[in-house]
């Protein structure tokens, strides 16, 4: 199995072993059209440069196949947590089926938290799509990953000079 991942990375990345965001939509989005259950338009550009300012841990803009590997289990597992509540398969979730469907994921939030969730991700109707639910997955990660990082101690806060959160701004909003 892993050779074959590996070669199915190397069709699509070619000679440099990388991805980018363009390339990464499109294996995507031909692998999510194949899963008929999933009832969704694909994933945006947006949401693809998002996963991979995520991913890129060598600060190439593109994935390697360690980082595609690592993103591609994340997708799999986020997937099936958003499935799980997508039970009438519209290829939607309701503003309060992601409540449960971000807890699922691993994320501990207050309500004050959900509901600018709600209010960036939602459509007019209150449900949020599967390129949105990924796109959200993708930045709480990343705010987490950055948050662990400055909380050296392990005590839940952190202390940012205006200098430092300038400077990881980018991060954040990636």
């Amino acid at each position: 199995e892993d050779q074959q991942f590996r070669t199915i990375f190397q069709q699509i990345a070619g000679d440099e072993m990388e991805i980018s965001a363009s390339e990464l939509r499109n294996v995507l989005n031909r692998v999510v059209s194949e899963q008929r259950e999933m009832n969704t338009e694909g994933f945006s550009l947006e949401s693809c440069r998002s996963m991979i300012a995520l991913m890129d841990m060598d600060g190439t803009g593109r994935l390697n196949l360690q980082e595609f590997r690592h993103l591609w289990i994340k997708i799999k597992q986020w997937q099936g947590i958003f499935k799980h509540y997508d039970t009438e398969q519209s290829g939607c979730i309701s503003s309060y089926e992601m409540r449960n469907a971000v807890n699922d994921a691993g994320f501990r939030l207050n309500n004050q938290l959900y509901d600018i969730i709600t209010m960036r991700y939602a459509n007019e109707n209150m449900n949020i799509d599967f390129d949105s639910f990924i796109s959200c997955l993708v930045r709480l990660e990343g705010m987490f990953r950055a948050f662990q990082a400055f909380d050296q101690d392990g005590d839940g806060t952190i202390r940012l000079s205006v200098l430092e959160v300038r400077n990881n701004l980018t991060i954040w909003l990636s």
